[in-house]
């Protein structure tokens, strides 16, 4: 946008959590893992749904931290397919914290995630998409 007005994705998060004083090193800062750990349980949300069945990180791709998240952020995680393979699935996801006191929201962090299909042998198979 031109006004530098930022919009999160359209749509209902995949997760919404509140930032909490046990996710922080000893400055106060949310750690950038825990952070992660939101985006890897959105996107796991979101593979397991597309691929009708358990669906494993593999990678992740360029992650780089925009904004730092302080406690009592309310942090929403959003995941959308971008692509689907023979048995992989990649997905932009993207964090976005609110201040609690604030409407807007801004982008914390953005990476690609990518997810294989496995079956109960946890060996790949087909997508089911």
């Amino acid at each position: 946008m031109s006004d530098g007005v930022e919009s999160p994705p359209e749509g209902a998060p995949a997760v919404r959590v509140v930032a909490m004083p046990a996710d922080t090193n000893p400055n106060g800062d949310i750690f950038g893992g825990w952070l992660m750990s939101q985006m890897d349980s959105a996107a796991g949300t979101i593979a397991a749904e597309v691929a009708q069945g358990r669906a494993v990180t593999i990678a992740v791709d360029a992650m780089s931290f925009l904004r730092p998240v302080a406690v009592g952020d309310i942090v929403s995680v959003y995941a959308d397919v971008i692509k689907i393979g023979r048995t992989s699935l990649k997905l932009d996801v993207q964090a976005w914290r609110r201040r609690r006191n604030q409407h807007s929201s801004q982008k914390v962090t953005q990476a690609t995630f990518t997810f294989v299909a496995i079956d109960d042998q946890g060996r790949p198979r087909p997508v089911e998409a």
